[in-house]
């Protein structure tokens, strides 16, 4: 179909332009340059050039913005003529664009902000799909592209942050004195060290050569003499306890598990390979007996005090539980010859000779003794969850391997994947352990349904949670725009089962299940069944999250059969949970009275509920993914897989012959995935790339390519640029002298940042607490019969001062004076809080302490580690400098707040955020440590700080093409400001960062002497600053500043352009011209001037005066011809006439006038 667009000249004529004369295509070049008609050519058309070629507009030969995009953003008018294409021919345009951009190798994606394309956008995105192309849509933007396409994209968002920055002209006089007088101190001191420097030139090599006669603290002879006598001793003491009446009852009874018949067999072959690999079902006594094995035998043969054995555990729970239950076999108190090690945690003695750990400490000690000496065996447990501290153990013991032949390595694993470990390690042989297990009955949902005659229907489903997660609620209600996980995989499922062999009811039932509800309704049917029906034991529930945990508890209370306390033993299991809390799971209920345990996944392996006979098995487990194209964690629940599903039936048949209830079909239990996704696969690896750095590792790229299923590439590359960014990697991928501080602390490496900022800047005490409590779990409780109060608990430590972290600290410190004088369980109960959590920050705080008090960061005198820590807004910049970059915009609307980060756009706060409570923030900034997406991307605890802070202390900063213009994250935040103010900062911000390096690389080093007036100008700047500026938006940060530049080359005799604008319409016979003038969101003016049917539409200005006038002056520069290229003429051609046309001379008779001038 060939159509025409009309276009009005200035002259009153209309050419006709043939659609497919424009490059062949109608959609490519939707503005047209217009242009008075002459000899020259008059319509020259700029080529398609990859992505601005194909952003479907053609560029204007005047300045400023085409009436398209202003009548599509604010007056919502047309060209004269000019009719919206219908959706049909705009999607067969797209899809001749789609492959056009197929076809092109050079470019990635079309972008549009064509408003019709936002109308067809939905048939456009089902037609770049079938393609195999990506499409999003942001905002007023539509994106086609090679590559998926993230969330959000900060270079498309015209409200991203820019910040105009105003400071107190007095407060910026005296930091820019104190600056110059650091400055004019620090080039006395390096002339007078110039001086002093001609002899010194030479470094002295001094070397310290061993005394090769000094004697060593014991003879090798001597010390194994001493090995033996204990050897000696702890076979009598072995052979002592197996004789004993309770020994031969214990023996015989570990001689009933499984493992023992192969007990012969897996000594021989641990000692005739370096690598072995055990798969044991459930029972076997795998993770108790096997490293008893190896250390009776090593005993018995008098080799006992020369064998070290660690067995690594994924959770400290079991690593806990089961030292427990080895040292009571082997008849001696825990810490002896048995002992474990986890975090804040432990229980070994100098003769501990089997020590259960969890993985991270096993990592930690390969930190500082690379070839772990004096160890002669490792186990590695539950490799099957694929935890990323295991994965990352098996990378580093494959490379120790070959240092150490003599150490024993030993894989074991729950499930029957021991292949795939075997041939990772070169095809070490692989031993299996038949469990014994007694029968466990399955029970799939529809087995259920027809067992209990419960009726599934669409109010019974939706599950409970409370007022306070009333959304939560709702939401089950709401109807899906798009198809997740659990709903995807039941609808492919069910469109394969008929269920013939069940009766109508429960074919109804299934009809209407609804997966992505846990079922709180239909879990207390079976438990009421169970209770009612079946025989006596433990039930274990296995949920998805504390959510659910505490929802289904309080709704079980409720009960009059499940809430009756004589009847039912209710507990919970979940990782959040006290130690001692966890432990009562492990006990056994009263007689007649049922126990029922409700769990997260935790459960599945590792501890072992002796009297559980029937397990509930929701299907779902809540787990971390990570979103790596647009950075960010989510935690979601998802389907579990086969080999948990058998985990958790397993669970049931331990002592007893069991029953399992699975809250699902059974053929979707058959659409399972049959292992899980590796942790390393689904988690941020910052961590894990600074403890591989740490391991002096030339590559981590190639290092982590090493693993059994190696992670996406962009994750990777997005850890590495986090620790770039922080400062711990330098370009190349080398430890900075912050990195190889930060490596040898146990935490985040942005909160070990802020630990060392705190410790450098002599605010340690409130930094130390606040990385304390963000490494643990909250401490601030929340019991949901009493939410408010709890909330106005934590908002009186807040003090109104916009930050969860401050009012960690106020909490934390009114626990300790509480403790001093004995209340502090009262001070507990009273604030909501947590007495073990509190206890844990207390046990933290002490290790990070110690251990950069021996990194000679941290003096001995405490009231010198602490002289500014009554300097709230310094310690508020230390927190900035930590949890950088997670930072976040607050925008104050009419009733409302808004929040945005550079990953996410849109994000929102916790519930429980003192920050959520408040109507308005005073601060620009929050900066938060945690952001996760659940339904929502929602960040955790945060801290308000002005721009000052973020400046200072934030990340790297670049100048723009403006004066005054600093740009931060790669030009996501833009600041404008004063020049002399932004040149101050720069200059600050520099001579700051070489401060600390200096401080990194000698930590002896007084900053505060050193550089006395740099820090005092720190101090005045983040505790000065007032937050005086505001938000602008739409800011042109690209072009120079050049303020009037076109008015003053058109009007350099000071013409207003609006009356000679109007002389030459009025001469030339036409009416004269229109004004319409909008008021912006950012508190600016845009006008358009319209006239003979074309429109021109100038740059926001301050005022309506003055936005009139930039219109007038973009149609005087069409008018005159003028481009953007005239700009960049030499200075010698501004003071030459406009370029005016023939036709323009002739008609205002310019001419004549110029001629008299001469």
């Amino acid at each position: 179909m060939r159509f025409t667009k009309r276009i009005s000249l200035f002259l009153g004529q209309t050419i006709k332009i043939p659609s497919r004369s424009l490059l062949g295509n109608p959609s490519l070049c939707r503005s047209y340059i217009v242009g008075p008609v002459s000899s020259s050519p008059a319509f020259p058309i700029s080529s398609c050039d990859g992505v601005t070629g194909l952003s479907h507009s053609i560029r204007r030969r005047f300045i400023g913005y085409t009436a398209e995009q202003f009548s599509d953003d604010e007056y919502d008018c047309e060209f004269e003529e000019h009719k919206a294409s219908s959706s049909v021919a705009n999607v067969d345009e797209w899809k001749w664009k789609l492959g056009i951009l197929l076809a092109n190798g050079s470019e990635q994606e079309i972008v549009s902000r064509d408003k019709r394309d936002r109308r067809d956008y939905e048939q456009i995105s089902n037609l770049a799909k079938r393609m195999g192309l990506y499409s999003e849509i942001y905002g007023k933007v539509v994106v086609a592209s090679k590559v998926p396409l993230p969330n959000y994209r900060p270079d498309l968002d015209d409200k991203r942050p820019q910040r105009e920055v105003v400071l107190p002209l007095s407060l910026q006089r005296r930091v820019e004195g104190l600056l110059q007088e650091h400055l004019d101190r620090q080039q006395l001191n390096s002339g007078k060290a110039n001086e002093g420097v001609t002899d010194s030139q030479a470094p002295k090599q001094t070397e310290e050569l061993p005394d090769e006669n000094s004697d060593s603290f014991l003879d090798g002879s001597v010390m194994e003499k001493v090995l033996q006598r204990r050897s000696m001793r702890m076979r009598n003491m072995q052979r002592a306890w197996q004789e004993s009446p309770e020994g031969r009852t214990m023996l015989e009874f570990r001689k009933s598990l499984p493992s023992f018949k192969d007990k012969e067999r897996l000594l021989q072959a641990i000692a005739r390979n370096q690598v072995i690999v055990v798969s044991g079902e459930t029972g076997c006594g795998k993770t108790t007996q096997l490293p008893q094995y190896i250390l009776e035998s090593e005993i018995e043969s008098g080799r006992g005090a020369f064998c070290s054995i660690i067995c690594t555990q994924p959770r400290r729970i079991s690593a806990m539980a089961v030292a427990e239950r080895v040292s009571s076999e082997r008849g001696e108190p825990l810490g002896e010859t048995v002992g474990f090690k986890v975090r804040l945690e432990g229980m070994r003695g100098k003769n501990t000779h089997l020590l259960f750990c969890t993985s991270g400490i096993l990592l930690r000690r390969l930190l500082s003794d690379r070839n772990l000496d004096g160890i002669t065996h490792v186990f590695v447990d539950e490799i099957h969850e694929r935890g990323m501290n295991e994965d990352f153990l098996i990378i580093v013991l494959k490379e120790l391997l070959p240092r150490r032949p003599d150490l024993r390595l030993i894989l074991m694993s729950a499930t029957l994947n021991a292949e795939l470990f075997s041939n990772y390690y070169g095809g070490a042989p692989t031993i299996h352990i038949p469990g014994f297990t007694h029968p466990v009955k399955t029970h799939f949902l529809e087995d259920v349904l027809e067992m209990t005659g419960y009726k599934l229907s669409s109010s019974n489903q939706v599950d409970d949670y409370g007022q306070e997660k009333t959304w939560k609620t709702q939401k089950q209600l709401m109807p899906r725009k798009r198809k997740n996980q659990i709903t995807s995989l039941v609808e492919e499922a069910l469109t394969k089962s008929t269920f013939e062999s069940y009766n109508s009811r429960t074919r109804d039932s299934l009809s209407s299940w609804m997966p992505d509800c846990i079922g709180f309704n239909l879990i207390e049917a079976v438990l009421c069944h169970i209770c009612r029906k079946e025989r006596p034991g433990a039930v274990l529930v296995f949920l998805t999250g504390w959510d659910d945990i505490r929802s289904l508890r309080d709704q079980i209370k409720a009960h009059p059969l499940l809430g009756d306390p004589n009847r039912v033993l209710l507990l919970m299991c979940h990782g959040s949970m006290a130690t001692a809390e966890q432990r009562l799971i492990f006990e056994r209920a009263p007689p007649n009275i049922r126990k029922i345990v409700l769990a997260t996944n935790m459960a599945e392996a590792s501890i072992t509920i002796n009297d559980v006979v029937f397990v509930v098995d929701c299907g779902k487990a809540k787990e971390t993914t990570y979103d790596a194209l647009n950075n960010t964690p989510c935690l979601l629940p998802s389907w579990i897989s086969q080999a948990s599903a058998r985990q958790r039936r397993g669970r049931a048949g331990r002592l007893h012959p069991g029953e399992c209830y699975h809250l699902y079909p059974k053929c979707v239990y058959e659409a399972f995935a049959e292992y899980q996704l590796p942790e390393l696969l689904r988690t941020p690896l910052n961590s894990l790339c600074l403890q591989i750095k740490s391991l002096q590792v030339e590559s981590i790229a190639d290092f982590l390519s090493a693993a059994l299923q190696a992670p996406e590439h962009l994750a990777v590359q997005n850890a590495i640029g986090f620790l770039k960014m922080i400062g711990a990697l330098d370009e190349k991928e080398n430890l900075t002298d912050l990195g190889k501080l930060l490596s040898i602390l146990p935490v985040d490496p942005k909160l070990g940042k802020m630990l060392i900022m705190g410790a450098i800047f002599r605010c340690f005490d409130p930094i130390l607490t606040i990385v304390s409590g963000l490494s643990v779990r909250d401490p601030f409780l929340l019991p949901q019969d009493k939410k408010d109060l709890a909330l106005s608990a934590k908002l009186r430590f807040s003090a109104k001062d916009y930050s969860d972290h401050m009012a960690l600290v106020r909490a934390f410190e009114g626990w300790k004076n509480a403790e001093r004088e004995g209340s502090a369980y009262e001070y507990c109960w009273r604030n909501f809080l947590s007495a073990q959590t509190l206890q844990a920050i207390h046990s933290l705080r002490k290790q990070f302490n110690y251990i950069l008090k021996e990194a000679g960061l941290v003096h001995d005198d405490s009231t010198l580690n602490n002289k500014l820590s009554h300097n709230q807004s310094l310690v508020r910049a230390v927190i900035c400098s930590g949890l950088f970059p997670g930072i976040a915009s607050v925008v104050h609307r009419e009733t409302s707040m808004s929040f945005k980060t550079m990953d996410d756009g849109q994000v929102s706060l916790y519930a429980n955020s003192v920050n959520s409570r408040f109507p308005t923030i005073p601060y620009p900034w929050l900066v938060f440590g945690e952001k996760v997406k659940v339904n929502a991307v929602l960040i955790r605890d945060s801290t308000g700080v002005p721009d000052s802070s973020l400046i200072l202390f934030g990340g790297a900063l670049s100048t723009g093409v403006q004066v005054g213009h600093l740009k931060m994250l790669d030009g996501y935040i833009d600041f404008f400001m004063d020049p002399n103010l932004a040149d101050s900062y720069v200059k600050l911000k520099e001579e700051l960062d070489k401060l600390l390096q200096k401080k990194l690389e000698d930590p002896s080093m007084d900053i505060h002497k050193e550089g006395k007036y740099l820090m005092l100008a720190v101090q005045e700047l983040v505790a000065g600053d007032q937050c005086e500026g505001r938000f602008v938006f739409g800011r042109d940060t690209k072009r120079p500043s050049q303020p009037q530049l076109e008015e003053n080359k058109l009007c350099k005799d000071g013409t207003n352009p609006k009356s000679l604008l109007q002389t030459l319409l009025m001469r030339a016979g036409h009416s004269p011209p229109k004004y319409k003038t909008k008021h912006l969101k950012t508190n600016e003016f845009r006008a358009l001037v319209e006239f003979k049917g074309m429109q021109f539409v100038g740059k926001p200005q301050r005022n309506k005066t003055l936005a009139e006038k930039d219109a007038a002056v973009e149609a005087l520069a069409w008018l005159t011809h003028t481009s953007d290229n005239s700009t960049d003429q030499n200075s010698a051609d501004a003071d030459s006439p406009p370029d005016v046309t023939d036709n323009m001379l002739k008609l205002l008779g310019g001419r004549r006038r110029r001629s008299k001038r001469k």
